[in-house]
Order: structure tokens, then sequence, then C-alpha cells
């Protein structure tokens, strides 16, 4: 997703609106006679609009369980049933974190739970309260739904026990020590579903942030002459490739030290408002005797508050560079406050990076 299509996406909280709330009442009432419609409305939506996405989350979950009489075990088969009927998998995530809240002393019960509701709606929040509870039995239960033959629950095996999962608290045992989720990641290191891939790379990409060095070690021992294990390699070492790690260069195939000039690196307009678009261009050509696989990615020096400057760095292109030959390269990105990074006036560095070398610098400048 672009930072554009971020800006123009209507509120993710939005997800949990009075009528989708409306619609889960109306569905839950029509399973169980038992079930307080009325009183889920009214609990579900005090200070809705004050809320945010995980804490309506939450809410919804606490609502279900204050408008559904008793045991854990009784409001669970309701909710299987429900799982069906809410159609939309963000919403869903209310049933495994109904499971969460009100089913640690049922552990039995909700792995099943889980097992059942993340096909529906990811379990990855909730079963990260059972590994804080019992992190070698519930990581256990998670090797074993490795081999699942449902992808969403293969995938809840990975996602579910990443060190640095986003929207989530992190597992502090496994930034120290990854090495418990190993058995996870060996058995969906050449997953057929990209949905598993993508979490297995995240998994991957989070160790990496903390022990690169064993992430190295890892796919070192993989075959990368499978399509599946070399995709999630590449994905997994992004934050690494960024840095211009060349151990994680090497590992995806590029060459090493790039021989390049640039001819032309062009940072265009020079001056914009807040709101505007700049487009950076540059003509790369080699210098090399022999072909080159080069990785090229850019890096904005965003001025901040403070007077000083945060980089990130965004990815351009893969090239493939023959001898003698060149690449005209092109990228047009918006300059917009947004949810992650507000904008400040001033000049704004910008720097062309080959396979982890800063090659050409531009800049423009933000109007105040």
């Amino acid at each position: 997703m672009t930072e554009d299509q971020t800006l123009a996406a209507p509120a993710l909280k939005e997800i949990f609106d009075r009528d989708r709330l409306r619609h889960i009442a109306t569905e839950t009432a029509s399973i169980s006679a038992a079930f307080d419609a009325e009183k889920f409305m009214a609990l579900a939506t005090a200070n809705l609009d004050d809320l945010g996405i995980m804490q309506r989350l939450r809410q919804t979950a606490t609502s279900l369980h204050g408008a559904l009489p008793g045991s854990f075990e009784r409001g669970v088969d309701v909710l299987y049933e429900l799982a069906p009927r809410i159609q939309h998998s963000f919403a869903s995530i209310v049933l495994s974190e109904y499971v969460a809240l009100y089913g640690k002393g049922h552990v039995d019960l909700s792995m099943q739970a889980l097992h059942y509701f993340t096909r529906f709606g990811s379990a990855e929040f909730a079963i990260r309260h059972f590994l804080a509870m019992d992190f070698d039995g519930t990581l256990k239960v998670m090797r074993r739904w490795a081999l699942d033959d449902n992808e969403h629950v293969r995938r809840l095996a990975s996602e579910g026990s990443r060190p640095r999962l986003p929207w989530s608290f992190q597992l502090k045992q496994l930034i120290k020590d990854p090495s418990p989720t190993a058995p996870i990641l060996e058995t969906l290191r050449s997953d057929p579903s990209l949905y598993v891939r993508k979490s297995v790379a995240n998994h991957l990409n989070d160790i990496s942030k903390d022990h690169p060095d064993r992430v190295i070690d890892r796919i070192s021992a993989w075959d990368m002459d499978d399509r599946n294990t070399a995709w999630i390699v590449k994905h997994a070492l992004r934050t690494m490739i960024k840095k211009g790690d060349p151990r994680a260069l090497g590992a995806i195939g590029t060459t090493g030290k790039p021989m390049v000039r640039v001819d032309t690196f062009a940072v265009q307009p020079a001056a914009i408002l807040l709101g505007g678009r700049i487009t950076l261009k540059a003509n790369i050509a080699s210098t090399a005797e022999t072909a080159q696989q080069l990785v090229v990615d850019y890096a904005v020096h965003y001025v901040k508050k403070s007077g000083g400057s945060s980089k990130k760095v965004f990815k351009l292109k893969e090239i493939n560079l023959a001898p003698g030959s060149q690449k005209e390269l092109s990228i047009s990105q918006a300059v917009r406050d947004f949810t992650t990074r507000k904008h400040y006036p001033g000049h704004h560095l910008i720097e062309l990076i080959v396979n982890g070398e800063t090659v050409a610098e531009g800049g423009f400048e933000l109007k105040g």
C-alpha cells in the first residue's frame, strides 16, 4: 500500500462502526435466544467515537461477554456459530479476543477455539496472551499448527510467535533468544502459501533487528533453488539490505561492491509545498566487465522539528546491468503528513544507494 492509498483509506477504527456492531448483535441473537442484543449495543457503543481500532476490538469482545449469559464454554459454542456470519476478517478477530480475555482457565478449549477462529480472522494477537501465560506449553501447540493443512493455522504458528508483532506487545523472551521458534520457521521455510511465506519473512525480519548473524546463519543452510524459500529470504532480509549489509546483499544474489557511474541524478522540482510531489530520475551506467545484479534504493533525510534529520530508506528497483550498459530509473513520491510522519520545512537530502553504497546525492526544499 502506498502512502497516498493509506491517506485516502477510511479510518481503520470504522471497521467497528455502529452498523457492524448492530450486525454482530443481530446475528448473535439469531443464534442464542439468551443473548441480550440491547445490552450488547449499549456496551459496545459506549464512547465509541473516542476509541481507536484496538480499543474498539477489545470493547466489542467484552460486550459480547457481558451480553452472553452462562459459562465460557457456552459462550464459545455461540461464537463458533457466529464466526462465519461476521464476514469481515479483521472484525472477526473479536472472536479470538474473547478467548484471550476469558479463556485462560480453559486452555485446551481455548487452543481449539483459536485453531478454528483464526480461519475467519487471525488469532495472532490472542495467542500471545497464552504465550505470556505458558510459553512452553503454548509454543508446543503452535509447532503442531505449523504442520496443519489449513494455511491460516500455519500462518498463526509463525505470526503469533513473532518477537515484535505490530499492534501487540513484544515477546521479550524471543527478542532475547529467538531459538524456540526455529522449528516453526524450518517447517514453513518453503510453504506453498504466499500468506504463510509473508509471515515467515516478517518473523525473520523481526529477528534480524536483534540477531542479524543468527538470521544469516539460518538462511545460509536453506535451499535457495526453491522458489518459495528464495522469496522468503529476499523479503526477510529487507531491513538488513536497506542498511547495506553485505551478507544480506550476497544472500539475494547481488554482486557485491557496485561498479557503476551515475551520469545523472535529479530531484524535481527543487522546492515544493507540503502536499506536493517530487520525482527522482537517475541514469546508472556500468563500469564493470561482467554483469552485475544491483539493488537500487534511495534514502530521504526528513527534517525533524528539532532541526536535525531522520533517514528513511525506500526501495527503488533491482536491476541486472550488463557490461557497458546503462539504466534509466525514475520514481515519484508525494510529500504529505500522515499518521506515522510529520514533515517540517527545510532542505531534505536524498541519497541514491546501490548495493548499500551511496553513489549520488540530491535534495529538495520543503517550503513552510
